[in-house]
């Protein structure tokens, strides 16, 4: 049996891995990272601030302009970062790009009670959106309303077979804590997972749902976006799967070294370039698909020695 979580032990997480894994991930440099790059995946690192986030706005604009009539194409986006989302609406607006077979998905939103977020919701995510991209957007360029998909709880099926009609171009991520991408945490550890995590073919089969959230996954959004009041942050959210994840041409994901640690962005790079899938680090799925890019930004990359404060 491996062992429990130093975190949540009713959970699985990165905490359950074999040490030798975690000690080779803490000791990587960024030139070590720069390294773990292979065929099917890529490492970028950028100098500077403005650069990290006007490359992730490009990835939108990429993936815009390869939409035509009867050939639509997106994006899907995080909320974290978000720094990203007014630039891309400043981009669309001063190269005159136009939206009209665009689309955009969001990959993520909390769940209050039986329902998602509404638009009122102080944390809601298609409310960020919407306020600082696409309600910015001039109205000659706008994306119609009906090509912005947003999760919805009664919406899961509709929401997963829009991303078999529309191409999705890009994939975009942040990196939680708890090594997820979107609200793909690990699971709890009960019932047939008591002993051993999701296999990750197994894993990889769950498509858009309402999941429970981990403990780590809401100390750290109530870090980042609740001034560290836990008890504001909803326990449940709407996550895009693995299924949806696979369907898209590419999965860029985008470290500034704010959401996660330096230990966390190291380990998933080395997992996903060793090809050591494990659903307790689920970011390390990525291992398996063709096309992942890491983003970093080099002030942010850090370091795993000790230091005293």
């Amino acid at each position: 049996m491996r062992k429990l979580s130093v975190v949540a032990p009713g959970w699985w997480d990165y905490t359950t891995l074999d040490d030798k894994i975690a000690k080779e991930a803490a000791g990587l440099t960024i030139r070590d990272i720069e390294q773990l790059a292979r065929p099917g995946f890529s490492v970028k690192i950028y100098d500077t601030r403005e650069d990290f986030y006007l490359a992730e706005a490009l990835e939108y604009i990429h993936a815009w302009r390869q939409a035509r009539p009867g050939k639509p194409a997106g994006i899907c986006g995080p909320i974290g970062p978000t720094e990203q989302l007014p630039l891309v609406a400043r981009l669309v607006n001063e190269l005159g790009v136009s939206l009209k077979n665009a689309h955009f998905w969001g990959m993520d939103e909390w769940v209050i009670g039986d329902r998602e977020a509404g638009l009122d919701h102080p944390l809601g995510f298609a409310r960020t959106d919407l306020d600082l991209c696409f309600n910015r957007i001039d109205k000659k360029y706008a994306m119609p309303m009906e090509n912005l998909h947003f999760p919805s709880v009664g919406g899961l099926s509709a929401y997963t077979k829009s991303f078999g009609e529309v191409r999705c171009i890009t994939m975009q991520g942040g990196q939680g804590e708890v090594k997820h991408w979107a609200f793909n945490d690990p699971v709890k550890r009960e019932g047939k997972y008591k002993d051993d995590p999701p296999s990750p073919a197994e894993f990889r089969k769950l498509k858009t749902r309402v999941v429970e959230l981990h403990p780590m996954t809401l100390i750290q959004n109530a870090r980042t976006s609740g001034g560290g009041l836990v008890s504001s942050i909803p326990t449940k959210a709407i996550s895009v799967g693995p299924v949806e994840t696979w369907q898209a041409e590419k999965v860029s994901i985008w470290h500034f070294g704010n959401h996660d640690n330096p230990f966390g962005i190291r380990l998933t790079a080395f997992m996903i370039s060793k090809r050591i899938p494990d659903s307790a680090v689920p970011m390390s799925l990525l291992a398996d698909h063709p096309n992942v890019q890491f983003n970093y930004f080099r002030g942010g990359v850090g370091t795993c020695e000790v230091e005293m404060h």
